[in-house]
């Protein structure tokens, strides 16, 4: 038997890149059913879309999807979650993963791969993915964030800095000397995240904390309140979200085709 779940999916409306995100047309229907067709293909045991625009709401259900509308004023995808859970009267132990609403190519096991992760975790309020860096471009790119773990897999540390700095190879000026140490683990940090309902309302009532406004990672604000946070490695990253119109390009030709 698989673990129960419920899938979150946040969709804003005012993306600054691309307003009305969610509702651009892919291969004849709107963006954010192709992600709703991952939480359901994830065996999910509830699938709901996070709006703040009943535009969006409408062609969540007009597909037979539940669409739940949220404040347009949260800073961050986790305090939306948070006020779903809250409204929908979920229990403190239960699990939701985060599936963000422009990411309609995430293999749905991957979703139920993280939520098997948590509950096996029990000390865990968070859990989340990473795969290894094999390009020293990689590691020293800012928008590329880093993550350490310890021998049971939990999060030291996430930046967007190279971390671990490897002293007697790496110079600031010139990054790597050659390639990168194959007996250092480099981590990638993978925006995915199931989270325990109860880490969800803690989060949702702190402040940010000082290594989250440094780094602008809302993980940091998690580990600065002594929240453990469980990775799992995975050898490939997924496919990324729609962020341009070049990634809008690039999924359209993927799920065309299918």
């Amino acid at each position: 038997m698989g673990v129960a779940f419920r899938v979150v999916i946040p969709a804003r409306f005012g993306a600054s890149r691309l307003p009305g995100k969610p509702l651009l047309d892919v291969a004849g229907r709107p963006l954010v059913l192709h992600v709703l067709d991952v939480g359901v293909r994830a065996g999910a045991a509830d699938v709901l879309v996070a709006v703040d625009d009943d535009r969006i709401g409408a062609a969540v259900r007009a597909a037979g999807g539940r669409a739940v509308m949220t404040s347009p004023d949260h800073a961050s995808g986790t305090d939306r979650l948070a006020e779903v859970a809250r409204t929908e009267g979920w229990e403190d132990g239960d699990i939701v993963v985060n599936l963000q609403g422009d990411e309609p190519m995430i293999p749905p096991g991957l979703l139920s791969d993280l939520a098997k992760a948590l509950e096996a975790h029990p000390s865990a309020g968070i859990a989340t993915m990473a795969t290894p860096i094999r390009r020293p471009a990689d590691l020293f790119a800012p928008q590329i964030v880093k993550v350490v773990i310890d021998h049971e897999g939990f999060a030291l540390y996430f930046s967007r800095a190279p971390i671990p700095w490897v002293r007697d190879s790496f110079t600031w000026a010139e990054g790597p000397r050659g390639p990168l140490p194959g007996d250092v683990p480099f981590l990638r940090h993978l925006g995915l995240y199931a989270y325990r309902v109860a880490t969800l309302r803690r989060l949702a009532g702190e402040p940010r904390g000082a290594y989250e406004r440094a780094e602008s990672l809302e993980q940091l604000r998690a580990l600065e309140l002594g929240i453990p946070i469980h990775v799992t490695r995975i050898e490939e990253a997924p496919p990324h979200g729609v962020d341009t119109e070049e990634d809008l390009e690039r999924v359209r030709r993927a799920l065309g085709t299918r």
